[in-house]
């Protein structure tokens, strides 16, 4: 996610100091992605570095106050204007996490399906109870609404996200099952060695049973008992 670019939109606003940044950012985005104040600060110092903010004087506590150059405002409007590349995705832990489990020995990777499941619907639950309370609040309106409808849809792509988790691992347990089915069988042993047949046998010579006879057990129950 572009810190630096949050940053920007909201100096677009106005001048601002660190710690204002900081609390504003994580109030439109509900805290999802926190920051401190030393990343808020850094990332100030190098857009200050790229010419697309400057210091604008102080505020009457003392605060050193952030403005946006027309050289901020220009890539702003690109970044706002390009759309997400997603040709480069970012590391993503889960299919890293069962792209490793298959083939790893003392792993059962359908354990791992079933806890990361467990996991996914709880927060999918927590994040349908937080939209229901971003509703109420956009709802009753007020000085935060801009922040609150920020918020809203945040939490709507994080359910809609979690959604679309949990039918993937729905997924990977089914693809899983069906490969397992269809998987080859393990190699037979070794074939038992042919008994030659000689019930035609030549006149004279002894009969050979083809295979040893079996013990009579219906009076003894016990093999070979006289």
């Amino acid at each position: 996610m572009s810190i630096r670019h949050g940053l920007l939109a909201l100096l677009e606003r106005g001048p601002r100091y660190g710690s204002q940044l900081r609390t504003e950012f994580e109030s439109r985005t509900g805290a999802t992605w926190p920051l401190n104040v030393g990343q808020v600060y850094t990332t100030l110092s190098r857009l200050e570095r790229d010419g697309m903010v400057a210091q604008s004087g102080e505020d009457a506590a003392g605060h050193a106050l952030y403005a946006i150059t027309e050289d901020g405002r220009t890539e702003l409007r690109t970044w706002f204007e390009k759309p997400v590349d997603r040709t480069s995705p970012a590391r993503d832990e889960l299919a890293i996490k069962l792209a490793m489990a298959v083939g790893a020995p003392s792993v059962d990777i359908r354990d791992v399906i079933q806890s990361q499941r467990r996991h996914t619907v709880k927060a999918m639950q927590d994040y349908t109870r937080l939209k229901a309370q971003a509703l109420v609040a956009v709802e009753r309106g007020g000085a935060r609404e801009r922040d609150d409808v920020a918020w809203l849809l945040v939490l709507e792509q994080l359910i809609f996200q979690t959604e679309a988790e949990a039918r993937w691992l729905d997924h990977c347990e089914s693809r899983l099952i069906r490969l397992s089915a269809t998987a080859p069988a393990a190699p037979a042993g070794p074939a038992a060695p042919t008994v030659p047949d000689t019930s035609a046998a030549a006149p004279g010579a002894p009969a050979v049973s083809a295979a040893p006879r079996a013990h009579d057990t219906s009076t003894t129950g016990t093999p070979g008992a006289r």
